[in-house]
C-alpha cells in the first residue's frame, strides 16, 4: 500500500511547484507560500498526534490518512490561486503525521524488538523505492503527456487531480482487504523478549 500511495503523491506533488509557477506568472512568492503552508501542516499535524496519540485502531489513521492528504492533492489540481493551494497544501501536510505514525504503531507492536531493524529496513525499501520512480516519470509526464494536450499549468493540474484521486480509492481500498484491515488483530502483539527464529 505505502509503495502505490508513495508512486501517486510523488507524481503529484513533484510537479506541483512546476504548476503553481506556470499559474502565477513565475511567482516565487506564490510558490513560497504553498510551500510554508504545507511545512505548517505537517508540524500542526505532528503536534495533534503527539497530543491525541492517533485512533485506537491505527489502520483507521493510515487509510483515512491516505485518504485525506490524497484528496486535499487532487483539489489542488481543481482549484485556482496561491491561497487555496496554500490551504489544500496545509491540509495534505496536516494528515501525514497521522498516517506515518499510525503505521509505525503497527509494525513496533507487531514486529519483535531483535529484528525490527532488517524488517523496518526491507519495509522502507519497498515503500521508499516508488519516490525516484514516480520522479522519473513525473517530468515526461507533465511536459510530453498532459502539457502538450492542456496547456503547461492545466496539463500538470490534470495530473495532481489524477493522482490525487488515486490516491484517495488506495487509501480506502485498504478497508476491502481483510488481511491489511484487521492486520491489528490478525498478528499476535510481539512479546520484548521474543527471539528470531533460527
Amino acid at each position: 500500500m505505502f509503495f502505490g500511495i508513495n508512486l501517486l503523491t510523488t507524481l503529484g506533488s513533484t510537479v506541483l511547484p512546476a504548476m503553481v509557477l506556470a499559474k502565477t506568472g513565475m511567482s516565487e512568492a506564490a510558490l513560497a507560500l504553498v510551500r510554508s503552508a504545507a511545512g505548517l501542516g505537517g508540524v500542526a499535524g505532528g503536534l495533534l498526534l503527539s497530543l491525541w496519540g492517533g485512533p485506537r485502531k491505527r489502520v483507521h489513521g493510515v487509510f483515512l490518512g491516505m485518504a485525506l492528504s490524497s484528496l486535499a492533492l487532487a483539489l489542488m489540481g481543481a482549484v485556482e490561486g496561491p491561497s487555496a493551494w496554500a490551504v489544500l497544501a496545509f491540509l495534505g501536510s496536516f494528515f501525514i503525521p497521522v498516517l506515518n505514525g499510525s503505521n509505525q504503531a503497527i509494525w513496533q507492536a507487531k514486529v519483535p524488538l531483535a529484528v525490527q531493524g532488517k524488517v523496518f529496513a526491507a519495509r522502507r525499501m519497498i515503500a521508499w523505492c516508488a519516490n525516484p520512480l514516480a520522479m522519473l516519470l513525473a517530468g515526461p509526464l507533465a511536459d510530453r503527456v498532459f502539457g502538450p494536450r492542456y496547456g503547461q499549468g492545466e496539463g500538470i493540474a490534470l495530473v495532481l487531480l489524477l493522482c490525487g484521486s488515486l490516491g484517495v480509492f488506495w487509501g480506502l481500498s485498504g478497508y476491502l482487504l481483510p488481511q491489511v484491515r484487521e492486520v491489528e488483530s490478525l498478528l499476535p502483539d510481539a512479546k520484548e523478549d521474543q527471539a528470531p527464529a533460527p
